[in-house]
């Protein structure tokens, strides 16, 4: 068998039916963002087996983006962990079936506390849907497992509903990188988005002045290790900037390079970026302009410079 040509076949089949998928998706989907944003408590996503799992991501994914939710296994529910259930709740039950012992077993007393319940289901006649206030489709044709067995497309098509939720979630909250960091405090996400231009820089920055002669702006740069000196004029102005660059250029270009001074092959103006803004912007403005270090100013209006930013100061935050 042609492994590399079957597996082809298996990611066409599930993107296909993703797409006839997405043609059903109607103003339920709406309600069901609108249902969900208003709730007063918090979402309560239920499934068992492989839906469980997939539930389980799309509570984790909502929980991290905004929406207060959890997961729930509906087997364990009907053991106790019905308490963490609140009237105030909404209750999304995943069951591609829509037929599950465990899932139906469950709807008569989450009605009797007094939720809403959506059901996300690839049976919209099903007991499930029948009961639901709102029902989600999420029916595919076929699945790729070739037995038509084992949960493949149906799982996608859960999983991908449940993204498009949390997507549609997170837009209506406006919800931003700085939100985001509060809830990923940890690892090099959280430390990119948390942590500021001012918490990285170098504060000893590299400094000549417009009739510094060649040689001094040479030593300032290797002296600072930055590969750039900022240029200032007679009022203490930050004015222009040399790299490394600027230098091979003008050695190049210049017989007598002990003639020259910084006026002379400095280039005029600076990228700059105020010393409150995040990283992943400085980041994003060095990628943008090709460049591995920005000036850094108090604020943009007063452009006083406090500081130098390099790509070394922040590379581990990739």
């Amino acid at each position: 068998m042609d492994f590399i040509k079957r597996g082809k076949e298996i990611f066409h089949s599930e993107i296909t039916e993703l797409q006839k998928l997405s043609e059903k998706i109607g103003q339920e989907f709406s309600q069901t963002v609108e249902l969900i944003s208003s709730c007063t408590g918090k979402l309560v996503i239920m499934g068992v087996g492989k839906t469980g799992i997939i539930g389980h991501k799309i509570a984790s994914s909502l929980a991290s983006t905004g929406t207060q939710s959890i997961f729930v296994n509906a087997a364990e529910a009907m053991h106790g962990d019905l308490g963490m259930v609140s009237k105030n709740d909404v209750v999304l039950l995943i069951s591609n079936s829509g037929s599950t012992s465990e899932i139906v077993n469950i709807i008569p007393p989450i009605k009797k506390i007094g939720c809403n319940i959506i059901a996300m289901t690839g049976n919209p006649h099903s007991i499930l849907a029948q009961e639901a206030y709102i029902t989600l489709n999420v029916g595919v044709e076929k699945e790729a497992c070739p037995l038509g067995l084992a949960p493949t497309t149906s799982t996608t098509a859960t999983l991908v509903m449940g993204d498009a939720l949390m997507v549609c979630l997170m837009e209506k909250r406006g919800f931003k990188a700085e939100n985001f960091a509060v809830y990923h405090p940890g690892g090099a996400l959280g430390r990119r988005l948390i942590s500021r231009v001012k918490d990285e820089m170098y504060t000893d920055i590299p400094k000549v002045y417009a009739h510094t002669a060649f040689k001094d702006v040479i030593y300032e740069v290797s002296n600072k290790r930055l590969g750039i000196t900022l240029v200032y004029d007679s009022d203490d102005e930050a004015i222009g900037i040399i790299t490394d660059g600027d230098i091979r250029r003008a050695i190049q270009q210049n017989e007598e390079i002990k003639q020259l001074t910084a006026a002379d092959f400095m280039t005029y103006g600076y990228k700059k970026i105020a010393k409150e803004e995040l990283l992943s912007d400085a980041l994003q403005m060095m990628d943008e302009n090709k460049i591995t270090s920005l000036t850094v100013v108090d604020n943009l209006e007063n452009n006083k410079v406090v500081g130098i930013l390099s790509i070394h100061n922040i590379i581990h935050f990739r």
